[in-house]
């Protein structure tokens, strides 16, 4: 990979005014380390956006601040959540004579043929790996051909990376980065059907059903008594027809 050196220039601008910045086409961002003084710069935005879009977190790049250059590896991002833009990038300086640890991206090539031919899932255990180097061994990322995972159950753990002698990998050797697994298979409850007149099966165990014969029981509950004679209605009187009170109203209006 090419060395990547990014121009730029001491920032007294802080908190909101950064807006206007950004504005005029400027990022902001700082430089820190164990033996640096945190340095507020900014950068061209248009620039940065496209060297920073080619390096990793464990890339070393060159931050040039007005002549004066900072080995560094970019520790984090702030993007716009909406627009995606970079709005403030950290820096964390390094020295090149001192071992330092950083993760390192785990890049996956290549066809499982459990995955092709045997309907496999891969599974992902890793998607880093932490290491410890010099910065300039630092490696940008570890390739992992998935092609030797030919039956399911087949992985690949951290002891078989293959990394430079000057490299040691601090995750724990028998950490799974890939596997290859069966499929998981949704079973489907079936609901049990009705059939209209179907006789219920009695179950060995169940208390049988109670049924109760009100009407007969109160009959014979009533047996030996003396029925006491219904007591008569008084009989209505009938009203009269309408002929009849037509006529006693026209003796009344005589």
């Amino acid at each position: 990979m090419d060395r990547v050196v990014l121009k730029a220039t001491k920032r007294d601008v802080t908190g909101k005014q950064v807006k206007a910045l950004r504005r005029a086409g400027r990022l902001p961002a700082v430089i820190y380390g164990h033996h640096t003084e945190p340095v507020s710069i900014s950068l061209d935005m248009h620039h940065a956006t496209l060297a920073l879009s080619k390096v990793g977190s464990s890339s070393l790049i060159t931050v040039d601040v007005d002549g004066k250059e900072y080995p560094a590896l970019v520790r984090e991002r702030q993007r716009d959540y909406i627009k995606g833009s970079l709005l403030h990038v950290d820096f964390l300086a390094v020295s090149l004579t001192e071992r330092i640890r950083a993760e390192v991206r785990v890049d996956i090539t290549g066809t499982s043929p459990a995955v092709k031919d045997l309907n496999a899932v891969l599974v992902t255990g890793l998607h880093a790996l932490s290491v410890e180097c010099l910065p300039n061994d630092l490696p940008d990322h570890f390739t992992v051909d998935i092609g030797v995972l030919e039956k399911v159950g087949d992985g690949i753990h951290v002891r078989d990376v293959v990394v430079p002698d000057k490299v040691r990998i601090m995750d724990d050797p028998d950490g799974m980065i890939v596997v290859t697994t069966y499929a998981k298979e949704e079973v489907v409850e079936e609901a049990p059907v009705v059939v209209e007149g179907a006789v219920p099966v009695e179950v060995e165990g169940a208390e049988p059903e109670l049924s109760v014969e009100r009407g007969k029981k109160e009959e014979e509950g009533a047996e030996g008594e003396e029925k006491k004679p219904e007591a008569k209605k008084p009989e209505a009187k009938k009203p009269e027809t309408k002929r009849a009170e037509d006529k006693k109203s026209e003796e009344k209006k005589k």
